[in-house]
C-alpha cells in the first residue's frame, strides 16, 4: 500500500511538474513571439516587397494578430488597410526595395473602397519608376480588379479570372416567418430605409431597387474604367466582353487574347522572371520582404511639429459593448465620448481626423457621438475621412465636422430611422395555445409585451411611430446644421436613401473626394500648421493585453463565424443581439463586404 501511494504521488507530482514547465515554454514562446513583431526590420539591398493578400482586409489591424488566430496559424486578423497602405509607402521611399509582388487570390475585403485605396497607393508607388507584378492561381473580381494596376500581370496555365459585373441577391424570411406565426413589425421614415425589408417584404422595393443599382453600376463603371486603363483596352469592350460569356469559364488562353493577363505561367516561371528584374543569376536567392516585415520596417515619417490626431470610429454603432457577442469591438457610444472629450481636453493635440467606417446602429448613439465631435470642433479642427461606408449613423457622427471626404466608392447617406419589433403572437399563441392576461395600474404599462406578443397593439405601434419620426427629424436638423443646409433640402436628398460618393458629391453630404492622407493634409491647413505628425486612436490592442484579456472571444471566432455563415453573418448577429440594441436603429440595409 506504501509503495501504491507513493507510486501515485510521484506520478501526480510529475504530471504537474510537466504542466508547469510546458505552460511556461509556451508563455515564453507567445512573449518572444510578440516581441519579434516589433524588432525593427533592416531591408537587404536589391528586395522585393511580396504583398500577399489572404483572409479578411479590414480597416484596422491590431497591434500584433489576435492570440487565437497566431496560435492557429493564421495571420488575416494581422492584416489592415491602415499596415497595407504604409507598406506600400514605405516600400516606395525604401531605395532597397525595387519592386513590389502582389499575389492575391481568395482575400476578402470590407468595401469596395478598401480595395480602391489599395489600388490607389500601388498606382503611385509606381510612380517611383520601380515595377510591380501580380500573379494568382486565380482571380477573383476583388483581386483582379487591385492586380490590374501591375505593370504585368499573370495567371497559372490552368487558371481562371473571375470577372462579371456586380450584384447581390437579398434574401427575404418573411414566407418563412409567416409559416412560423412570427411577423415584424416595422416603423420607418423614408421610403429608401430598406433594412425592415428583409423582415417586411418578399421582394425587393422599387426604391430599394433603384438605390442598389445606382451605388452598384457607379462601382461598376469605376472598376471597367481603372481596369481599363492599365490595361490598355476600353471600358466598352470589358463590359461586352462580361454581357456576352462567362469569363469564369473561358479558355485560359482567351484571357491573354482579352488583354485581361499578359502571360500564362507556373510558379518557377513567374520566379525567373523577378530575378531577371533584379538581375539576378539562375541559382541566386531572392531577397523578399512580407507585409510583417514591412510593418516593423523604419520609414520616414517624423514626429516633429504639431500632433494630428487621427480617431479611428470602425464597425456598428452601439450603445454598449457587444464584442463578447461580435468578436469585434466596433463603436460604443459612452467610450466613443469619451475618448473625443480627452481629445478636446488634450492641448497637444491641434487637429483631429475622424475615420469613419462605419454603416451606423444605434440612432441615440450616434447622436451622442455627433454632440461630443460638435463640442471637439469648438475647441480644434474636426475633418471626416469617410471610408468604406460612412452611412445612417455613420453619416450622423461625420456631419458635424468642419470638412468631410470620402473615396470614390464610399457608401454614404442613408439618412433614415427605423424600429424592428417582432411578433410572436402567432407562434405563440395560435400554434402554441399559450394565452395571457395581465394586471396594471396605467394603460401601457406592458406595452412592450403587447408590441410582441398581442394582435391587438396599432396604439402602441403609433406611439413608436411618433418615436422614429422625432429621431428622424433629429437626423435632418444634425444634417442641416453640419452641411449648412435647410431641413427642407436635406429631407429631399434624405429618406433613407444610400448614395456612391461620387454621387453625393454634388448634392452636398460631403465637400471632397479624397484619401486619409487629403483629410489629414486639411485638417493641417485649417489648425494653421506648417509642421505635424500624425498619432492614431484609440490605442491598438497589444499583444499582452490580449493575452491577459479573459473577457472578449476575440477576432478568431469571429471570423470563423463569418466562415460558416457567409452573408447571413450581418443578419445573425443582429437578430442574436436585438434584445441588447437600442430600438432606435440608424443603419444600413446590407453588408458592404466583397471579394
Amino acid at each position: 500500500m506504501k509503495d501504491f501511494m507513493k507510486y501515485t504521488l510521484a506520478t501526480v507530482t510529475g504530471i504537474i511538474l510537466f504542466i508547469l514547465v510546458v505552460g511556461m515554454i509556451c508563455v515564453i514562446s507567445l512573449v518572444g513571439m510578440a516581441a519579434s513583431d516589433t524588432a525593427t526590420v533592416n531591408v537587404k539591398d536589391n528586395s522585393v516587397f511580396v504583398l500577399r493578400l489572404n483572409g479578411v482586409v479590414q480597416e484596422r489591424s491590431n497591434e500584433s494578430m489576435d492570440l487565437f488566430t497566431m496560435l492557429a496559424g493564421n495571420d488575416l486578423e494581422s492584416m489592415g488597410l491602415d499596415d497595407i497602405l504604409e507598406s506600400i509607402n514605405k516600400a516606395k521611399e525604401n531605395e532597397n526595395i525595387k519592386g513590389i509582388y502582389i499575389e492575391a487570390s481568395e482575400v476578402e475585403f470590407d468595401s469596395y473602397a478598401t480595395v480602391q485605396a489599395i489600388r490607389d497607393a500601388l498606382a503611385d508607388f509606381k510612380k517611383s519608376g520601380k515595377w510591380v507584378v501580380a500573379y494568382a492561381d486565380q482571380y477573383m473580381q476583388m483581386c483582379y480588379w487591385l492586380a490590374s494596376v501591375a505593370d504585368e500581370v499573370y495567371l497559372n496555365k490552368t487558371g481562371m479570372l473571375d470577372l462579371k459585373g456586380l450584384g447581390r441577391k437579398a434574401e427575404y424570411d418573411t414566407g418563412l416567418l409567416e409559416k412560423l406565426g412570427v411577423k415584424y413589425q416595422a416603423v420607418r421614415v423614408g421610403k429608401y430605409k430598406s433594412y425592415v425589408e428583409s423582415k417586411t417584404r418578399k421582394d425587393m422595393s422599387p426604391e430599394d431597387r433603384e438605390q442598389r443599382m445606382a451605388y452598384m453600376q457607379g462601382v461598376w463603371n469605376r472598376m471597367l474604367t481603372d481596369i481599363a486603363a492599365s490595361r490598355k483596352t476600353t471600358a466598352e469592350a470589358l463590359n461586352q466582353l462580361v454581357n456576352d460569356s462567362i469569363v469564369a469559364f473561358a479558355n485560359p488562353d482567351d484571357y491573354v487574347k482579352a488583354k485581361l493577363v499578359d502571360k500564362l505561367l507556373y510558379p518557377e516561371e513567374l520566379k525567373a522572371i523577378v530575378k531577371k528584374k533584379l538581375e539576378l543569376a539562375d541559382d541566386d536567392d531572392v531577397s523578399q520582404v512580407m507585409l510583417t516585415d514591412m510593418v516593423n520596417v523604419k520609414g520616414n515619417k517624423k514626429e516633429n511639429g504639431e500632433k494630428i490626431a487621427i480617431y479611428y470610429a470602425v464597425g456598428e454603432i452601439t450603445d454598449t459593448d457587444l464584442s463578447s457577442f461580435t468578436g469585434g469591438d466596433g463603436i460604443v457610444g459612452k467610450k466613443t465620448v469619451e475618448d473625443l472629450n480627452r481629445l478636446a481636453a488634450d492641448d497637444d493635440v491641434k487637429a483631429v481626423v475622424l475615420r469613419v467606417n462605419s454603416p451606423g446602429g444605434s440612432a441615440v448613439a450616434s447622436e451622442q457621438i455627433w454632440h461630443a465631435i460638435k463640442q471637439l470642433k469648438q475647441k480644434k479642427p474636426v475633418v471626416v475621412s469617410m471610408g468604406g461606408v460612412a452611412a445612417s449613423g455613420g453619416y450622423m457622427i461625420s456631419a458635424g465636422a468642419d470638412y468631410i471626404f470620402a473615396e470614390p466608392t464610399t457608401i454614404t447617406g442613408s439618412i433614415g430611422i427605423f424600429g424592428l419589433i417582432p411578433n410572436l403572437s402567432g407562434l405563440v399563441t395560435d400554434k402554441l395555445g399559450i394565452t395571457f392576461d395581465d394586471v396594471t395600474t396605467n394603460n401601457y404599462t406592458n406595452y412592450m409585451e403587447n408590441l410582441v406578443m398581442s394582435k391587438e397593439n396599432s396604439r402602441e405601434l403609433a406611439f413608436m411611430q411618433t418615436f422614429v419620426d422625432r429621431g428622424y427629424d433629429t437626423f435632418l436638423s444634425i444634417v442641416a446644421d453640419g452641411r449648412k443646409m435647410k431641413k427642407e433640402q436635406v429631407n429631399e436628398i434624405a429618406q433613407g436613401r444610400v448614395w456612391l460618393a461620387t454621387d453625393a458629391l454634388p448634392i452636398k453630404l460631403v465637400d471632397k473626394l479624397g484619401t486619409l492622407d487629403d483629410a489629414v493634409k486639411k485638417a493641417a491647413e485649417l489648425a494653421k500648421l506648417d509642421e505635424y505628425y500624425t498619432s492614431p486612436y484609440p490605442a491598438k490592442v497589444s499583444f499582452m493585453d490580449q493575452l491577459m484579456e479573459q473577457n472578449k472571444k476575440g477576432s478568431y471566432l469571429d471570423a470563423e463565424l463569418r466562415n460558416i455563415l457567409g452573408e447571413q453573418y450581418e443578419s445573425w448577429i443582429f437578430l442574436r443581439t436585438i434584445n441588447k440594441r437600442n430600438r432606435l436603429q440608424a443603419r444600413l440595409p446590407f453588408s458592404t463586404r466583397v471579394k
